[in-house]
């Protein structure tokens, strides 16, 4: 009784104090608990809110990890102790941290705290950090929850991607370290990303596992596998291989003979045989050969099929096909300067903190974004929104550092006052924010008319990442079977389950769709809802879609041919809306009398 007496209040203490206090044995052998030795560190704050409970702000003058800090908060502590035996998961703009993350690289910024059930996966044990390390040798980069081609489950945890939501999870590293050591430290992949052939993947590239981190930081990658990897030494030991390897060709040029090194004159100075040398062809054998083995490839192009049973097109014809010189996108630097002031009007929509789409401010408090990018969240029987939604204006960089202080960041949605979405033909939603701050510019009265033979330029939030911007030409709509026509011929045997008949039922479709404006952009998925300008930097359209493919040799996703719905249209279509539920709210004072310039509006609005 005397001992359970005594061993109480040890508990509670070392409850309390136990990131203050590390375990070592006295000169007895016994273990006894002492005062950790604390890193010099900078004192910084920043903010954690959870579910029920308001923002809170923490400071920190210690070195550590994000956890160490929260564990310090006496609010955090409750909370954590009420989710005992679960996983702690953090996230960070919509990604989600590991829990050692270095508490230093977090400033001024609103982590979001939730717990989901822990799985006893088996898996790469974590290396420790040096959370004393300078923040600039610290590289962060991202992945991408799901898997790529061979190991799509890549996660010891799923419900991190089917509770919470995540997309995607933020890695940081430290400069001159291999990218499988910064995983490894994650402890949140499976074990499988080690043991197979994995690399990081994006649209243009692939990292292998034993590159150096210090150029992969500020990007967003896959992992996938890649079976026609040459297999790599383990990582402990490839510098002893290369120092054996080494040391066992200078021995051996060592003990050799003088007299026998200078014997063949096909040893080259590394001490590797020479390959024998052959005459090489004659430039004219070689011109009639390659002649040669185009004819017969021409001879058997001659004819082309397309759209399957329908018809057979010529390749000449093909190959003749024109689409002009008009390469006029948005590129000139007065152009530019103006769309940069209107890109502050572009914003990220998320849901349940998960990057959706994008979007952009219409008028007054009102954001117009794609119906399909924020329908899971939208209740359209009730009209209510059964999930969180916020709008994010300023996610233009990853440092938040980098930051402008006074530019608007999350604003969260109120309403949603109009929705339509009927597949192919309306797809639109109006979200009403409840910003009391101030705003940027509304793009309402920069509405312009859709001319399909210019160039355009969409910003928006591609792949769920950081604001960019892409110049990219349209496809008039005597060109779009065309362009169809010769994604196919070049993707002939690179798509993944995809036939003739897709790219067939996309020119089809293209063909049919007068309304929409038509180009070809590398913004895919999270780009839905992106304002499409002009180059006179008028809003022709919303960013909406595409005719998606697998390709093999990348397995990245791919498009045929995007479009976007005209703004006028839309515009109008809220109007009717607007009209037909008899709305005389004075907020949109300024969106009718818009449509009084450009159309009057039946005025039976009581």
């Amino acid at each position: 009784m005397k001992m359970e007496a005594k061993s109480e209040p040890l508990d509670k203490s070392f409850e309390n104090k136990s990131e203050d206090l590390k375990e070592e044995k006295s000169p007895s052998g016994q273990p006894t608990l002492v005062k950790k030795e604390e890193k010099p560190h900078p004192t910084h704050s920043f903010n954690w809110k959870s579910v029920g409970l308001t923002t809170i702000l923490v400071s920190c003058n210690r070195a550590g990890t994000v956890e160490d800090s929260l564990k310090r908060n006496p609010h955090f502590r409750g909370i954590a102790k009420k989710n005992k035996g679960r996983e702690l998961v953090l996230l960070r703009n919509g990604k989600a941290i590991c829990s050692n993350f270095p508490c230093s690289l977090i400033k001024d910024e609103c982590l979001t705290v939730k717990f989901i059930k822990a799985v006893n996966t088996p898996g790469r044990k974590a290396s420790g950090s040096a959370h004393d390390r300078r923040n600039d040798e610290v590289v962060l980069f991202h992945v991408r929850v799901m898997g790529g081609e061979g190991v799509k489950r890549i996660l010891k945890n799923p419900d991190l991607k089917n509770d919470i939501g995540v997309d995607e999870m933020t890695i940081f590293a430290y400069k001159g370290e291999k990218v499988k050591q910064a995983l490894g430290r994650d402890d949140r992949f499976h074990d499988i990303v080690f043991k197979k052939k994995c690399v990081l993947s994006t649209d243009d590239f692939i990292v292998n596992m034993s590159n150096l981190v210090d150029d992969v930081g500020g990007k967003t990658y896959t992992i996938k596998q890649v079976r026609n990897l040459p297999e790599s030494l383990p990582s402990s030991l490839e510098e002893d291989f290369l120092q054996s390897a080494e040391s066992q060709r200078t021995e051996a040029e060592e003990n050799q003979d003088p007299s026998e090194q200078s014997v063949n004159n096909n040893t080259d100075t590394s001490g590797y045989m020479a390959a024998e040398q052959t005459p090489l062809p004659s430039s004219e054998e070689k011109r009639i050969h390659l002649s040669s083995q185009f004819e017969k490839f021409m001879n058997g192009k001659k004819m082309v099929p397309f759209q399957g049973r329908k018809k057979i097109r010529p390749m000449t014809e093909i190959l003749r096909v024109e689409y002009g010189k008009n390469a006029q996108t948005c590129t000139d630097v007065k152009t530019m300067k103006e769309l940069m002031g209107f890109s502050d009007s572009v914003c990220q929509v998320r849901i349940n903190d998960g990057s959706k789409g994008s979007g952009f401010l219409l008028f007054d408090r009102f954001v117009l974004t794609n119906a399909h990018v924020v329908k899971e969240a939208y209740n359209e029987s009730l009209k209510k929104l059964n999930k969180k939604v916020i709008v994010h204006f300023s996610y233009e960089s990853l440092n938040p550092t980098e930051r402008e202080q006074d530019a608007v960041a999350e604003v969260e949605v109120e309403e949603v006052a109009g929705f339509e979405y009927t597949k192919d033909v309306y797809d639109w939603a109006l979200l009403k924010l409840r910003a009391s701050v101030k705003l940027p510019t509304a793009l309402l009265n920069k509405c312009g008319d859709v001319n399909q033979s210019d160039g355009v330029c969409i910003i928006g939030h591609p792949g769920g990442g950081v604001k960019k911007i892409d110049p990219c030409l349209c496809i008039a709509l005597e060109n779009r079977k065309q362009v169809v026509e010769k994604s196919w011929i070049k993707n002939q045997g690179n798509t993944k389950l995809i036939t003739g008949r897709f790219f067939e039922d996309a020119a089809d479709s293209v063909m049919n769709q007068n309304n929409v404006l038509t180009y070809q952009t590398s913004f895919y998925e999270g780009s839905s809802g992106s304002p499409v300008f002009d180059k006179d930097c008028n809003v022709l359209a919303m960013h909406s879609g595409g005719y998606k493919y697998i390709d093999i040799k990348t397995d990245q996703i791919k498009s045929v041919i995007e479009f976007g719905y005209p703004l006028s249209d839309i515009i109008k279509r809220i109007k009717i809306q607007l009209v037909e539920r008899k709305v005389a709210d004075e907020t949109f004072k300024e969106f009718f009398e818009f449509c009084e310039k450009e159309e009057p509006v039946p005025m039976d609005i009581c």
